[in-house]
């Protein structure tokens, strides 16, 4: 559709409205939207608004004209000639009358309307803006119901601090309109303050109000100037009709970030909040969960934004205890979250605000606070892991999957919670804990439930998965405590597992105590239900404790095996599991080592042989993977070179280096057939040739200088698969090898080699259309940069095409993909700096460095994402720095263009930047900055609200 003429406009308009609403056919729909939307930003807009407001028309034209009158007023405000203000005023707040007692929907977009009008006026158009609408719609109006006036009225000062929000004012107006309006608020909270005092006004008037003032106090109005309303909002908290809004009003005053500076009125505010206690305990004990959560809402929103300021007041520091255990109350609230309550987790942040605000203190005064809050905070301890405990199994069983899930999470802020807590309580804490564990394990008169433990159980794993409890005089009595404990339930079991895994670091250090837990663990691991606790603590006690392991490593080995053949854990699991088996491994002997793999991995070496002579199909393509993700994750951690012992494990600890070939390295020799022979009815499968390529790039992180010997044949077999079918997986792990091994004399040849093939196929990609891999794109620029950093002298190499290789990097700059145009940037900028030392580099940036600039210069011009700008300065930076002749005549030439790199620039701001670029060589941070300002301006987006964060 075109738009025509206003007097052709109307039946389009109404026919596309038509569509929009009414025709099922999701096409039309869309088509409808887009046309009118274009409309709603025409010309015409102006015109027809009024006419779809006409009162014959349905609600939703008429909802379609006050949104178009909205976007003009709002978005196109200088295209309204000045002595047009007037009129439009006066035509708004006619057919607002007029809606008063008409459509709501309707009746909102236009208030909508009218405030944008307001707040493109004041204070110089109109100064006196909300004193005024006050006035007109005070005034009476015979046809018009006084109530619908006053409705109509509320309405537009409830959206007017709320349009003001949305705005898209310039900085400077915002500041001078919000101080304006909140001098205007001297007309607005007395008609408030009567309307909620007045005995006859209905509860939906009074609604009406306390939203109102919700929406005026986000405009930072001094917190004294609001009293009169707060305590108004506390006495309507008593009306269920205005409870929810009441509480809104409130908790949007409280927590204004200015209110901390009228301390008197928050004192004033302190006994009113106190007072809601009674109905807190009666709402508790009814189960009416609205009004607790609603009263919680509330004592939070004073203690948390103002605890400091009332800390500080000491000779109130009676009240300000009565509000936090008030808050306390609503922490313990009864009822488990998120069946019975949804009240306890507003409060947590709270706990964490007042403990930072005590400790902020000087010493002193900190210990003064220290005396009083202390035991507050150990019965905040005892609450919460109450409120930490399980339901029943009977009552957990019924609760849907959501309801477990946000426990889960309810149980992690409350274990976050105590961490923090500790730093207020230190060592005590920990002893409190043990003390209680210890009497609930040994009191046989009264047994406790499992609930309970695994509560105490949390805490401490709680405290010690973050804290260093290695100096906790109560470890070793809780590591004695845990294979008491009677393990009747998976929950219990689960917290059992991670406790024992947060204390694997002490069990380094106190190695006597490891057989007291490890059968516990190894028993769990063929539970299916312990799945990830057991593997997840299994492996941080392989890494942590491997040096003390090898007297159990024959248990573990076997007891693994035997999970791994029965299939008991899920693919992630298996994968934890060779990861803990390969820092088991680590440190053994290289015997011991090849012994234990060859019992392993032989299953899975012989059910691959066997997987390698099928017809491919999808089930024996997920067990392949499974088996090469297994062997990847094995050689991850297998490392008898010790390359990540950097504590102090090498003094007494550290193994002696092992001579001879690396056991990892031994096992890949043996297996290397096999993976070509299961590669070659593979290669077209990108999930099976990333998972061959894990194994060697996993064994070559690890490894690093011990993986030499496979270099050779490595890169023959990558060579082999990139030729027949280019994948990214492959260039990666092409570079590792130019990371690792190219700089070595050894091994550069077959290195040169691989890098050569890799360049000549993916230049030949390019010449095909590079448009469908933008990934292997990405990944070869990686590579050239790569190659450029550690060895340039790949780039010397004579049946190296370095012109073709420097245009697939230009042509890579305009890709639409993000990630790509950053990797291509990378490689210019190790490019640019080697044009002096490698002469083809300079030759080609000779011929074709115009070229470059060219395809930078649209990047910043507008074409490529604005994040991307920085990378784009890189270049300029290195050009200048290196090519400064060069860049200079190609900067000159390319500004010429017309509307080049936008039409938006003129030749000085072109000029400037030009020149601005060229002075600077030294400081790349100012040529960063230099290229943001250019590309600001070449967008149009210079001086608006889209500059803000960037």
């Amino acid at each position: 559709m075109v738009l025509l003429s206003c007097s052709r406009v109307l039946p389009s308009l109404l026919q596309a409205l038509h569509q929009l609403y009414y025709d099922p056919n999701i096409e039309n729909k869309n088509l409808a939207q887009k046309w009118l939307m274009q409309a709603q930003v025409s010309p015409q807009a102006w015109h027809f608004s009024w006419l779809l407001l006409h009162m014959d028309k349905v609600p939703e034209i008429q909802y379609f004209g006050a949104s178009a009158l909205h976007i003009k007023i709002s978005r196109y405000w200088n295209d309204i000639p000045a002595d047009q203000y007037e009129s439009l005023k006066s035509q708004l707040f006619t057919h607002i009358t007029r809606f008063a007692s008409g459509s709501k929907i309707v009746l909102t977009r236009l208030c909508v309307a009218l405030a944008s009008l307001a707040l493109s006026m004041m204070p110089e158009a109109w100064p006196c803006a909300v004193a005024d609408m006050v006035r007109m719609f005070q005034a009476e109006d015979s046809n018009v119901d006084g109530r619908a006036r006053c409705l109509a009225l509320l309405e537009l000062l409830t959206v007017l601090p709320e349009e003001f929000q949305t705005s898209r004012l310039p900085q400077y107006r915002k500041g001078q309109v919000r101080s304006v309006l909140a001098q205007e608020c001297g007309s607005v909270f007395p008609l408030l303050e009567q309307l909620l005092q007045q005995q006859d006004s209905p509860g939906f008037i009074k609604q009406k109000v306390l939203k109102c003032f919700s929406s005026w106090v986000q405009l930072e109005i001094p917190l004294m100037d609001c009293e009169n309303l707060i305590q108004a909002a506390f006495t309507s908290l008593q009306d269920p009709e205005l409870f929810d809004t009441a509480v809104e009003a409130v908790v949007n005053a409280i927590s204004q970030p200015d209110a901390q500076r009228y301390v008197n009125t928050l004192l004033k505010l302190i006994p009113p909040v106190l007072g809601l206690q009674e109905q807190l305990r009666q709402a508790v004990q009814s189960g009416d969960m609205e009004t607790s959560h609603g009263i919680c809402r509330i004592a939070v929103a004073l203690g948390e934004n103002h605890s400091r300021a009332l800390l500080d007041q000491v000779e109130h520091w009676q009240s300000f205890l009565a509000l936090v255990n008030m808050i306390m109350f609503c922490t313990g609230i009864p009822g488990h979250y998120p069946v019975n309550e949804t009240t306890s987790s507003l409060t947590l942040t709270f706990w964490y605000t007042l403990q930072d605000d005590i400790l902020s203190f000087e010493p002193d005064k900190q210990a003064v606070y220290q005396q009083v809050y202390r035991p507050v905070y150990f019965q905040l301890v005892d609450v919460l892991l109450h409120k930490a405990q399980f339901p029943s199994d009977e009552e957990y069983g019924f609760w849907s999957s959501d309801e477990k899930e946000q426990f889960r999470i309810y149980r992690v802020d409350i274990s976050d919670t105590l961490m923090y807590v500790y730093e207020m309580l230190g060592a005590e804490l920990l002893s409190s804990l043990y003390d209680k564990l210890g009497r609930l394990l040994t009191n046989t008169e009264q047994p406790s439930t499992w609930q309970h433990t695994e509560a105490l159980l949390y805490g401490f794993q709680s405290i010690a998965e973050t804290i260093d409890v290695n100096y906790s005089d109560v470890v070793p009595g809780l590591i004695g405590l845990i294979p008491r404990i009677s393990i009747s339930n998976v929950q219990l079991a689960d917290t059992v597992m991670f406790t024992i895994g947060s204390l694997s670091e002490w069990l380094a250090d106190h190695p006597v105590m490891i057989n007291n837990v490890l059968p516990l663990v190894l028993q769990a691991l063929g539970n299916p239900e312990l799945s990830i606790s057991s593997v997840s603590t299994l492996k941080k006690i392989c890494r942590e404790c491997k040096y003390d392991l090898p007297p159990y490593a024959a248990n573990i080995v076997a007891v693994s095996q035997e999970v791994l053949m029965k299939q008991i854990h899920k693919t992630s699991q298996c994968m934890w599991l060779m990861q803990a088996l390969g820092f088991l491994l680590s440190a053994l002997q290289v015997e011991e080592i090849l012994k234990n793999l060859h019992s392993l991995i032989t299953p899975y070496i012989q059910q691959l042989e066997k997987l390698a002579d099928e017809t491919p199909n999808p089930s024996n393509k997920l067990a392949i993977i499974h088996i090469l993700g297994l062997l990847s994750n094995l050689f991850t951690t297998l490392d008898i070179s010790h390359h990540d012992d950097d504590h102090e494990s090498t003094e007494v600890k550290k193994l002696p280096v092992q001579q001879g070939p690396n056991p990892v390295v031994v096992v890949l020799q043996q297996v290397f057939q096999l993976i070509q022979k299961v590669l070659s009815k593979w290669l077209n499968d990108a999930q099976v040739v990333e998972s061959v390529c894990a194994i060697f790039e996993k064994s070559v992180k690890t490894l690093l200088d011990d993986f030499a010997p496979m270099v050779p044949q490595l890169c023959e077999m990558l060579g082999q698969m990139y030729s027949t079918i280019p994948q990214v997986s492959a260039i990666e792990l092409t570079r590792q090898l130019v990371h690792i091994f190219a700089h070595e004399p050894a091994h550069f040849p077959p290195i040169k080699a691989l890098f050569l093939l890799v360049t000549s196929v993916t230049l030949t990609l390019f010449q095909q259309g590079p448009r469908d891999h933008p990934d292997i794109v990405d990944s070869f620029m990686q590579l050239l940069a790569q190659a450029l950093k550690r060895k340039p002298d790949l780039f010397l190499c004579s049946n190296l095409d370095v012109k073709a290789v420097f245009q697939c990097g230009v042509l890579s700059l305009k890709f639409p993909e993000a990630p790509t145009v950053k990797a291509s940037c990378g490689f210019f900028t190790e490019l640019l700096p080697r044009c002096g030392e490698i002469a083809p580099v300079g030759q080609v940036v000779h011929e074709n460095g115009k070229a470059l600039l060219q395809a930078v210069l649209e990047g910043i011009g507008g074409q490529a994402s604005r994040s991307l700008m920085d990378h784009f300065a890189e270049i300029l930076f290195a050009l200048n720095k290196h090519c400064f002749s060069l860049l200079s005549i190609w900067i000159k030439e390319a500004m010429q263009q017309d509307g080049f790199p936008s039409a938006r620039v003129t030749p000085e701001q072109k000029e400037n930047f030009s020149q601005q670029i060229l002075r600077e060589r030294v400081n790349k941070r100012r040529v960063k900055e230099m290229v943001k300002e250019f590309t600001l301006l070449c967008r149009g987006l210079h001086g608006t609200e889209y500059t803000a964060d960037y």
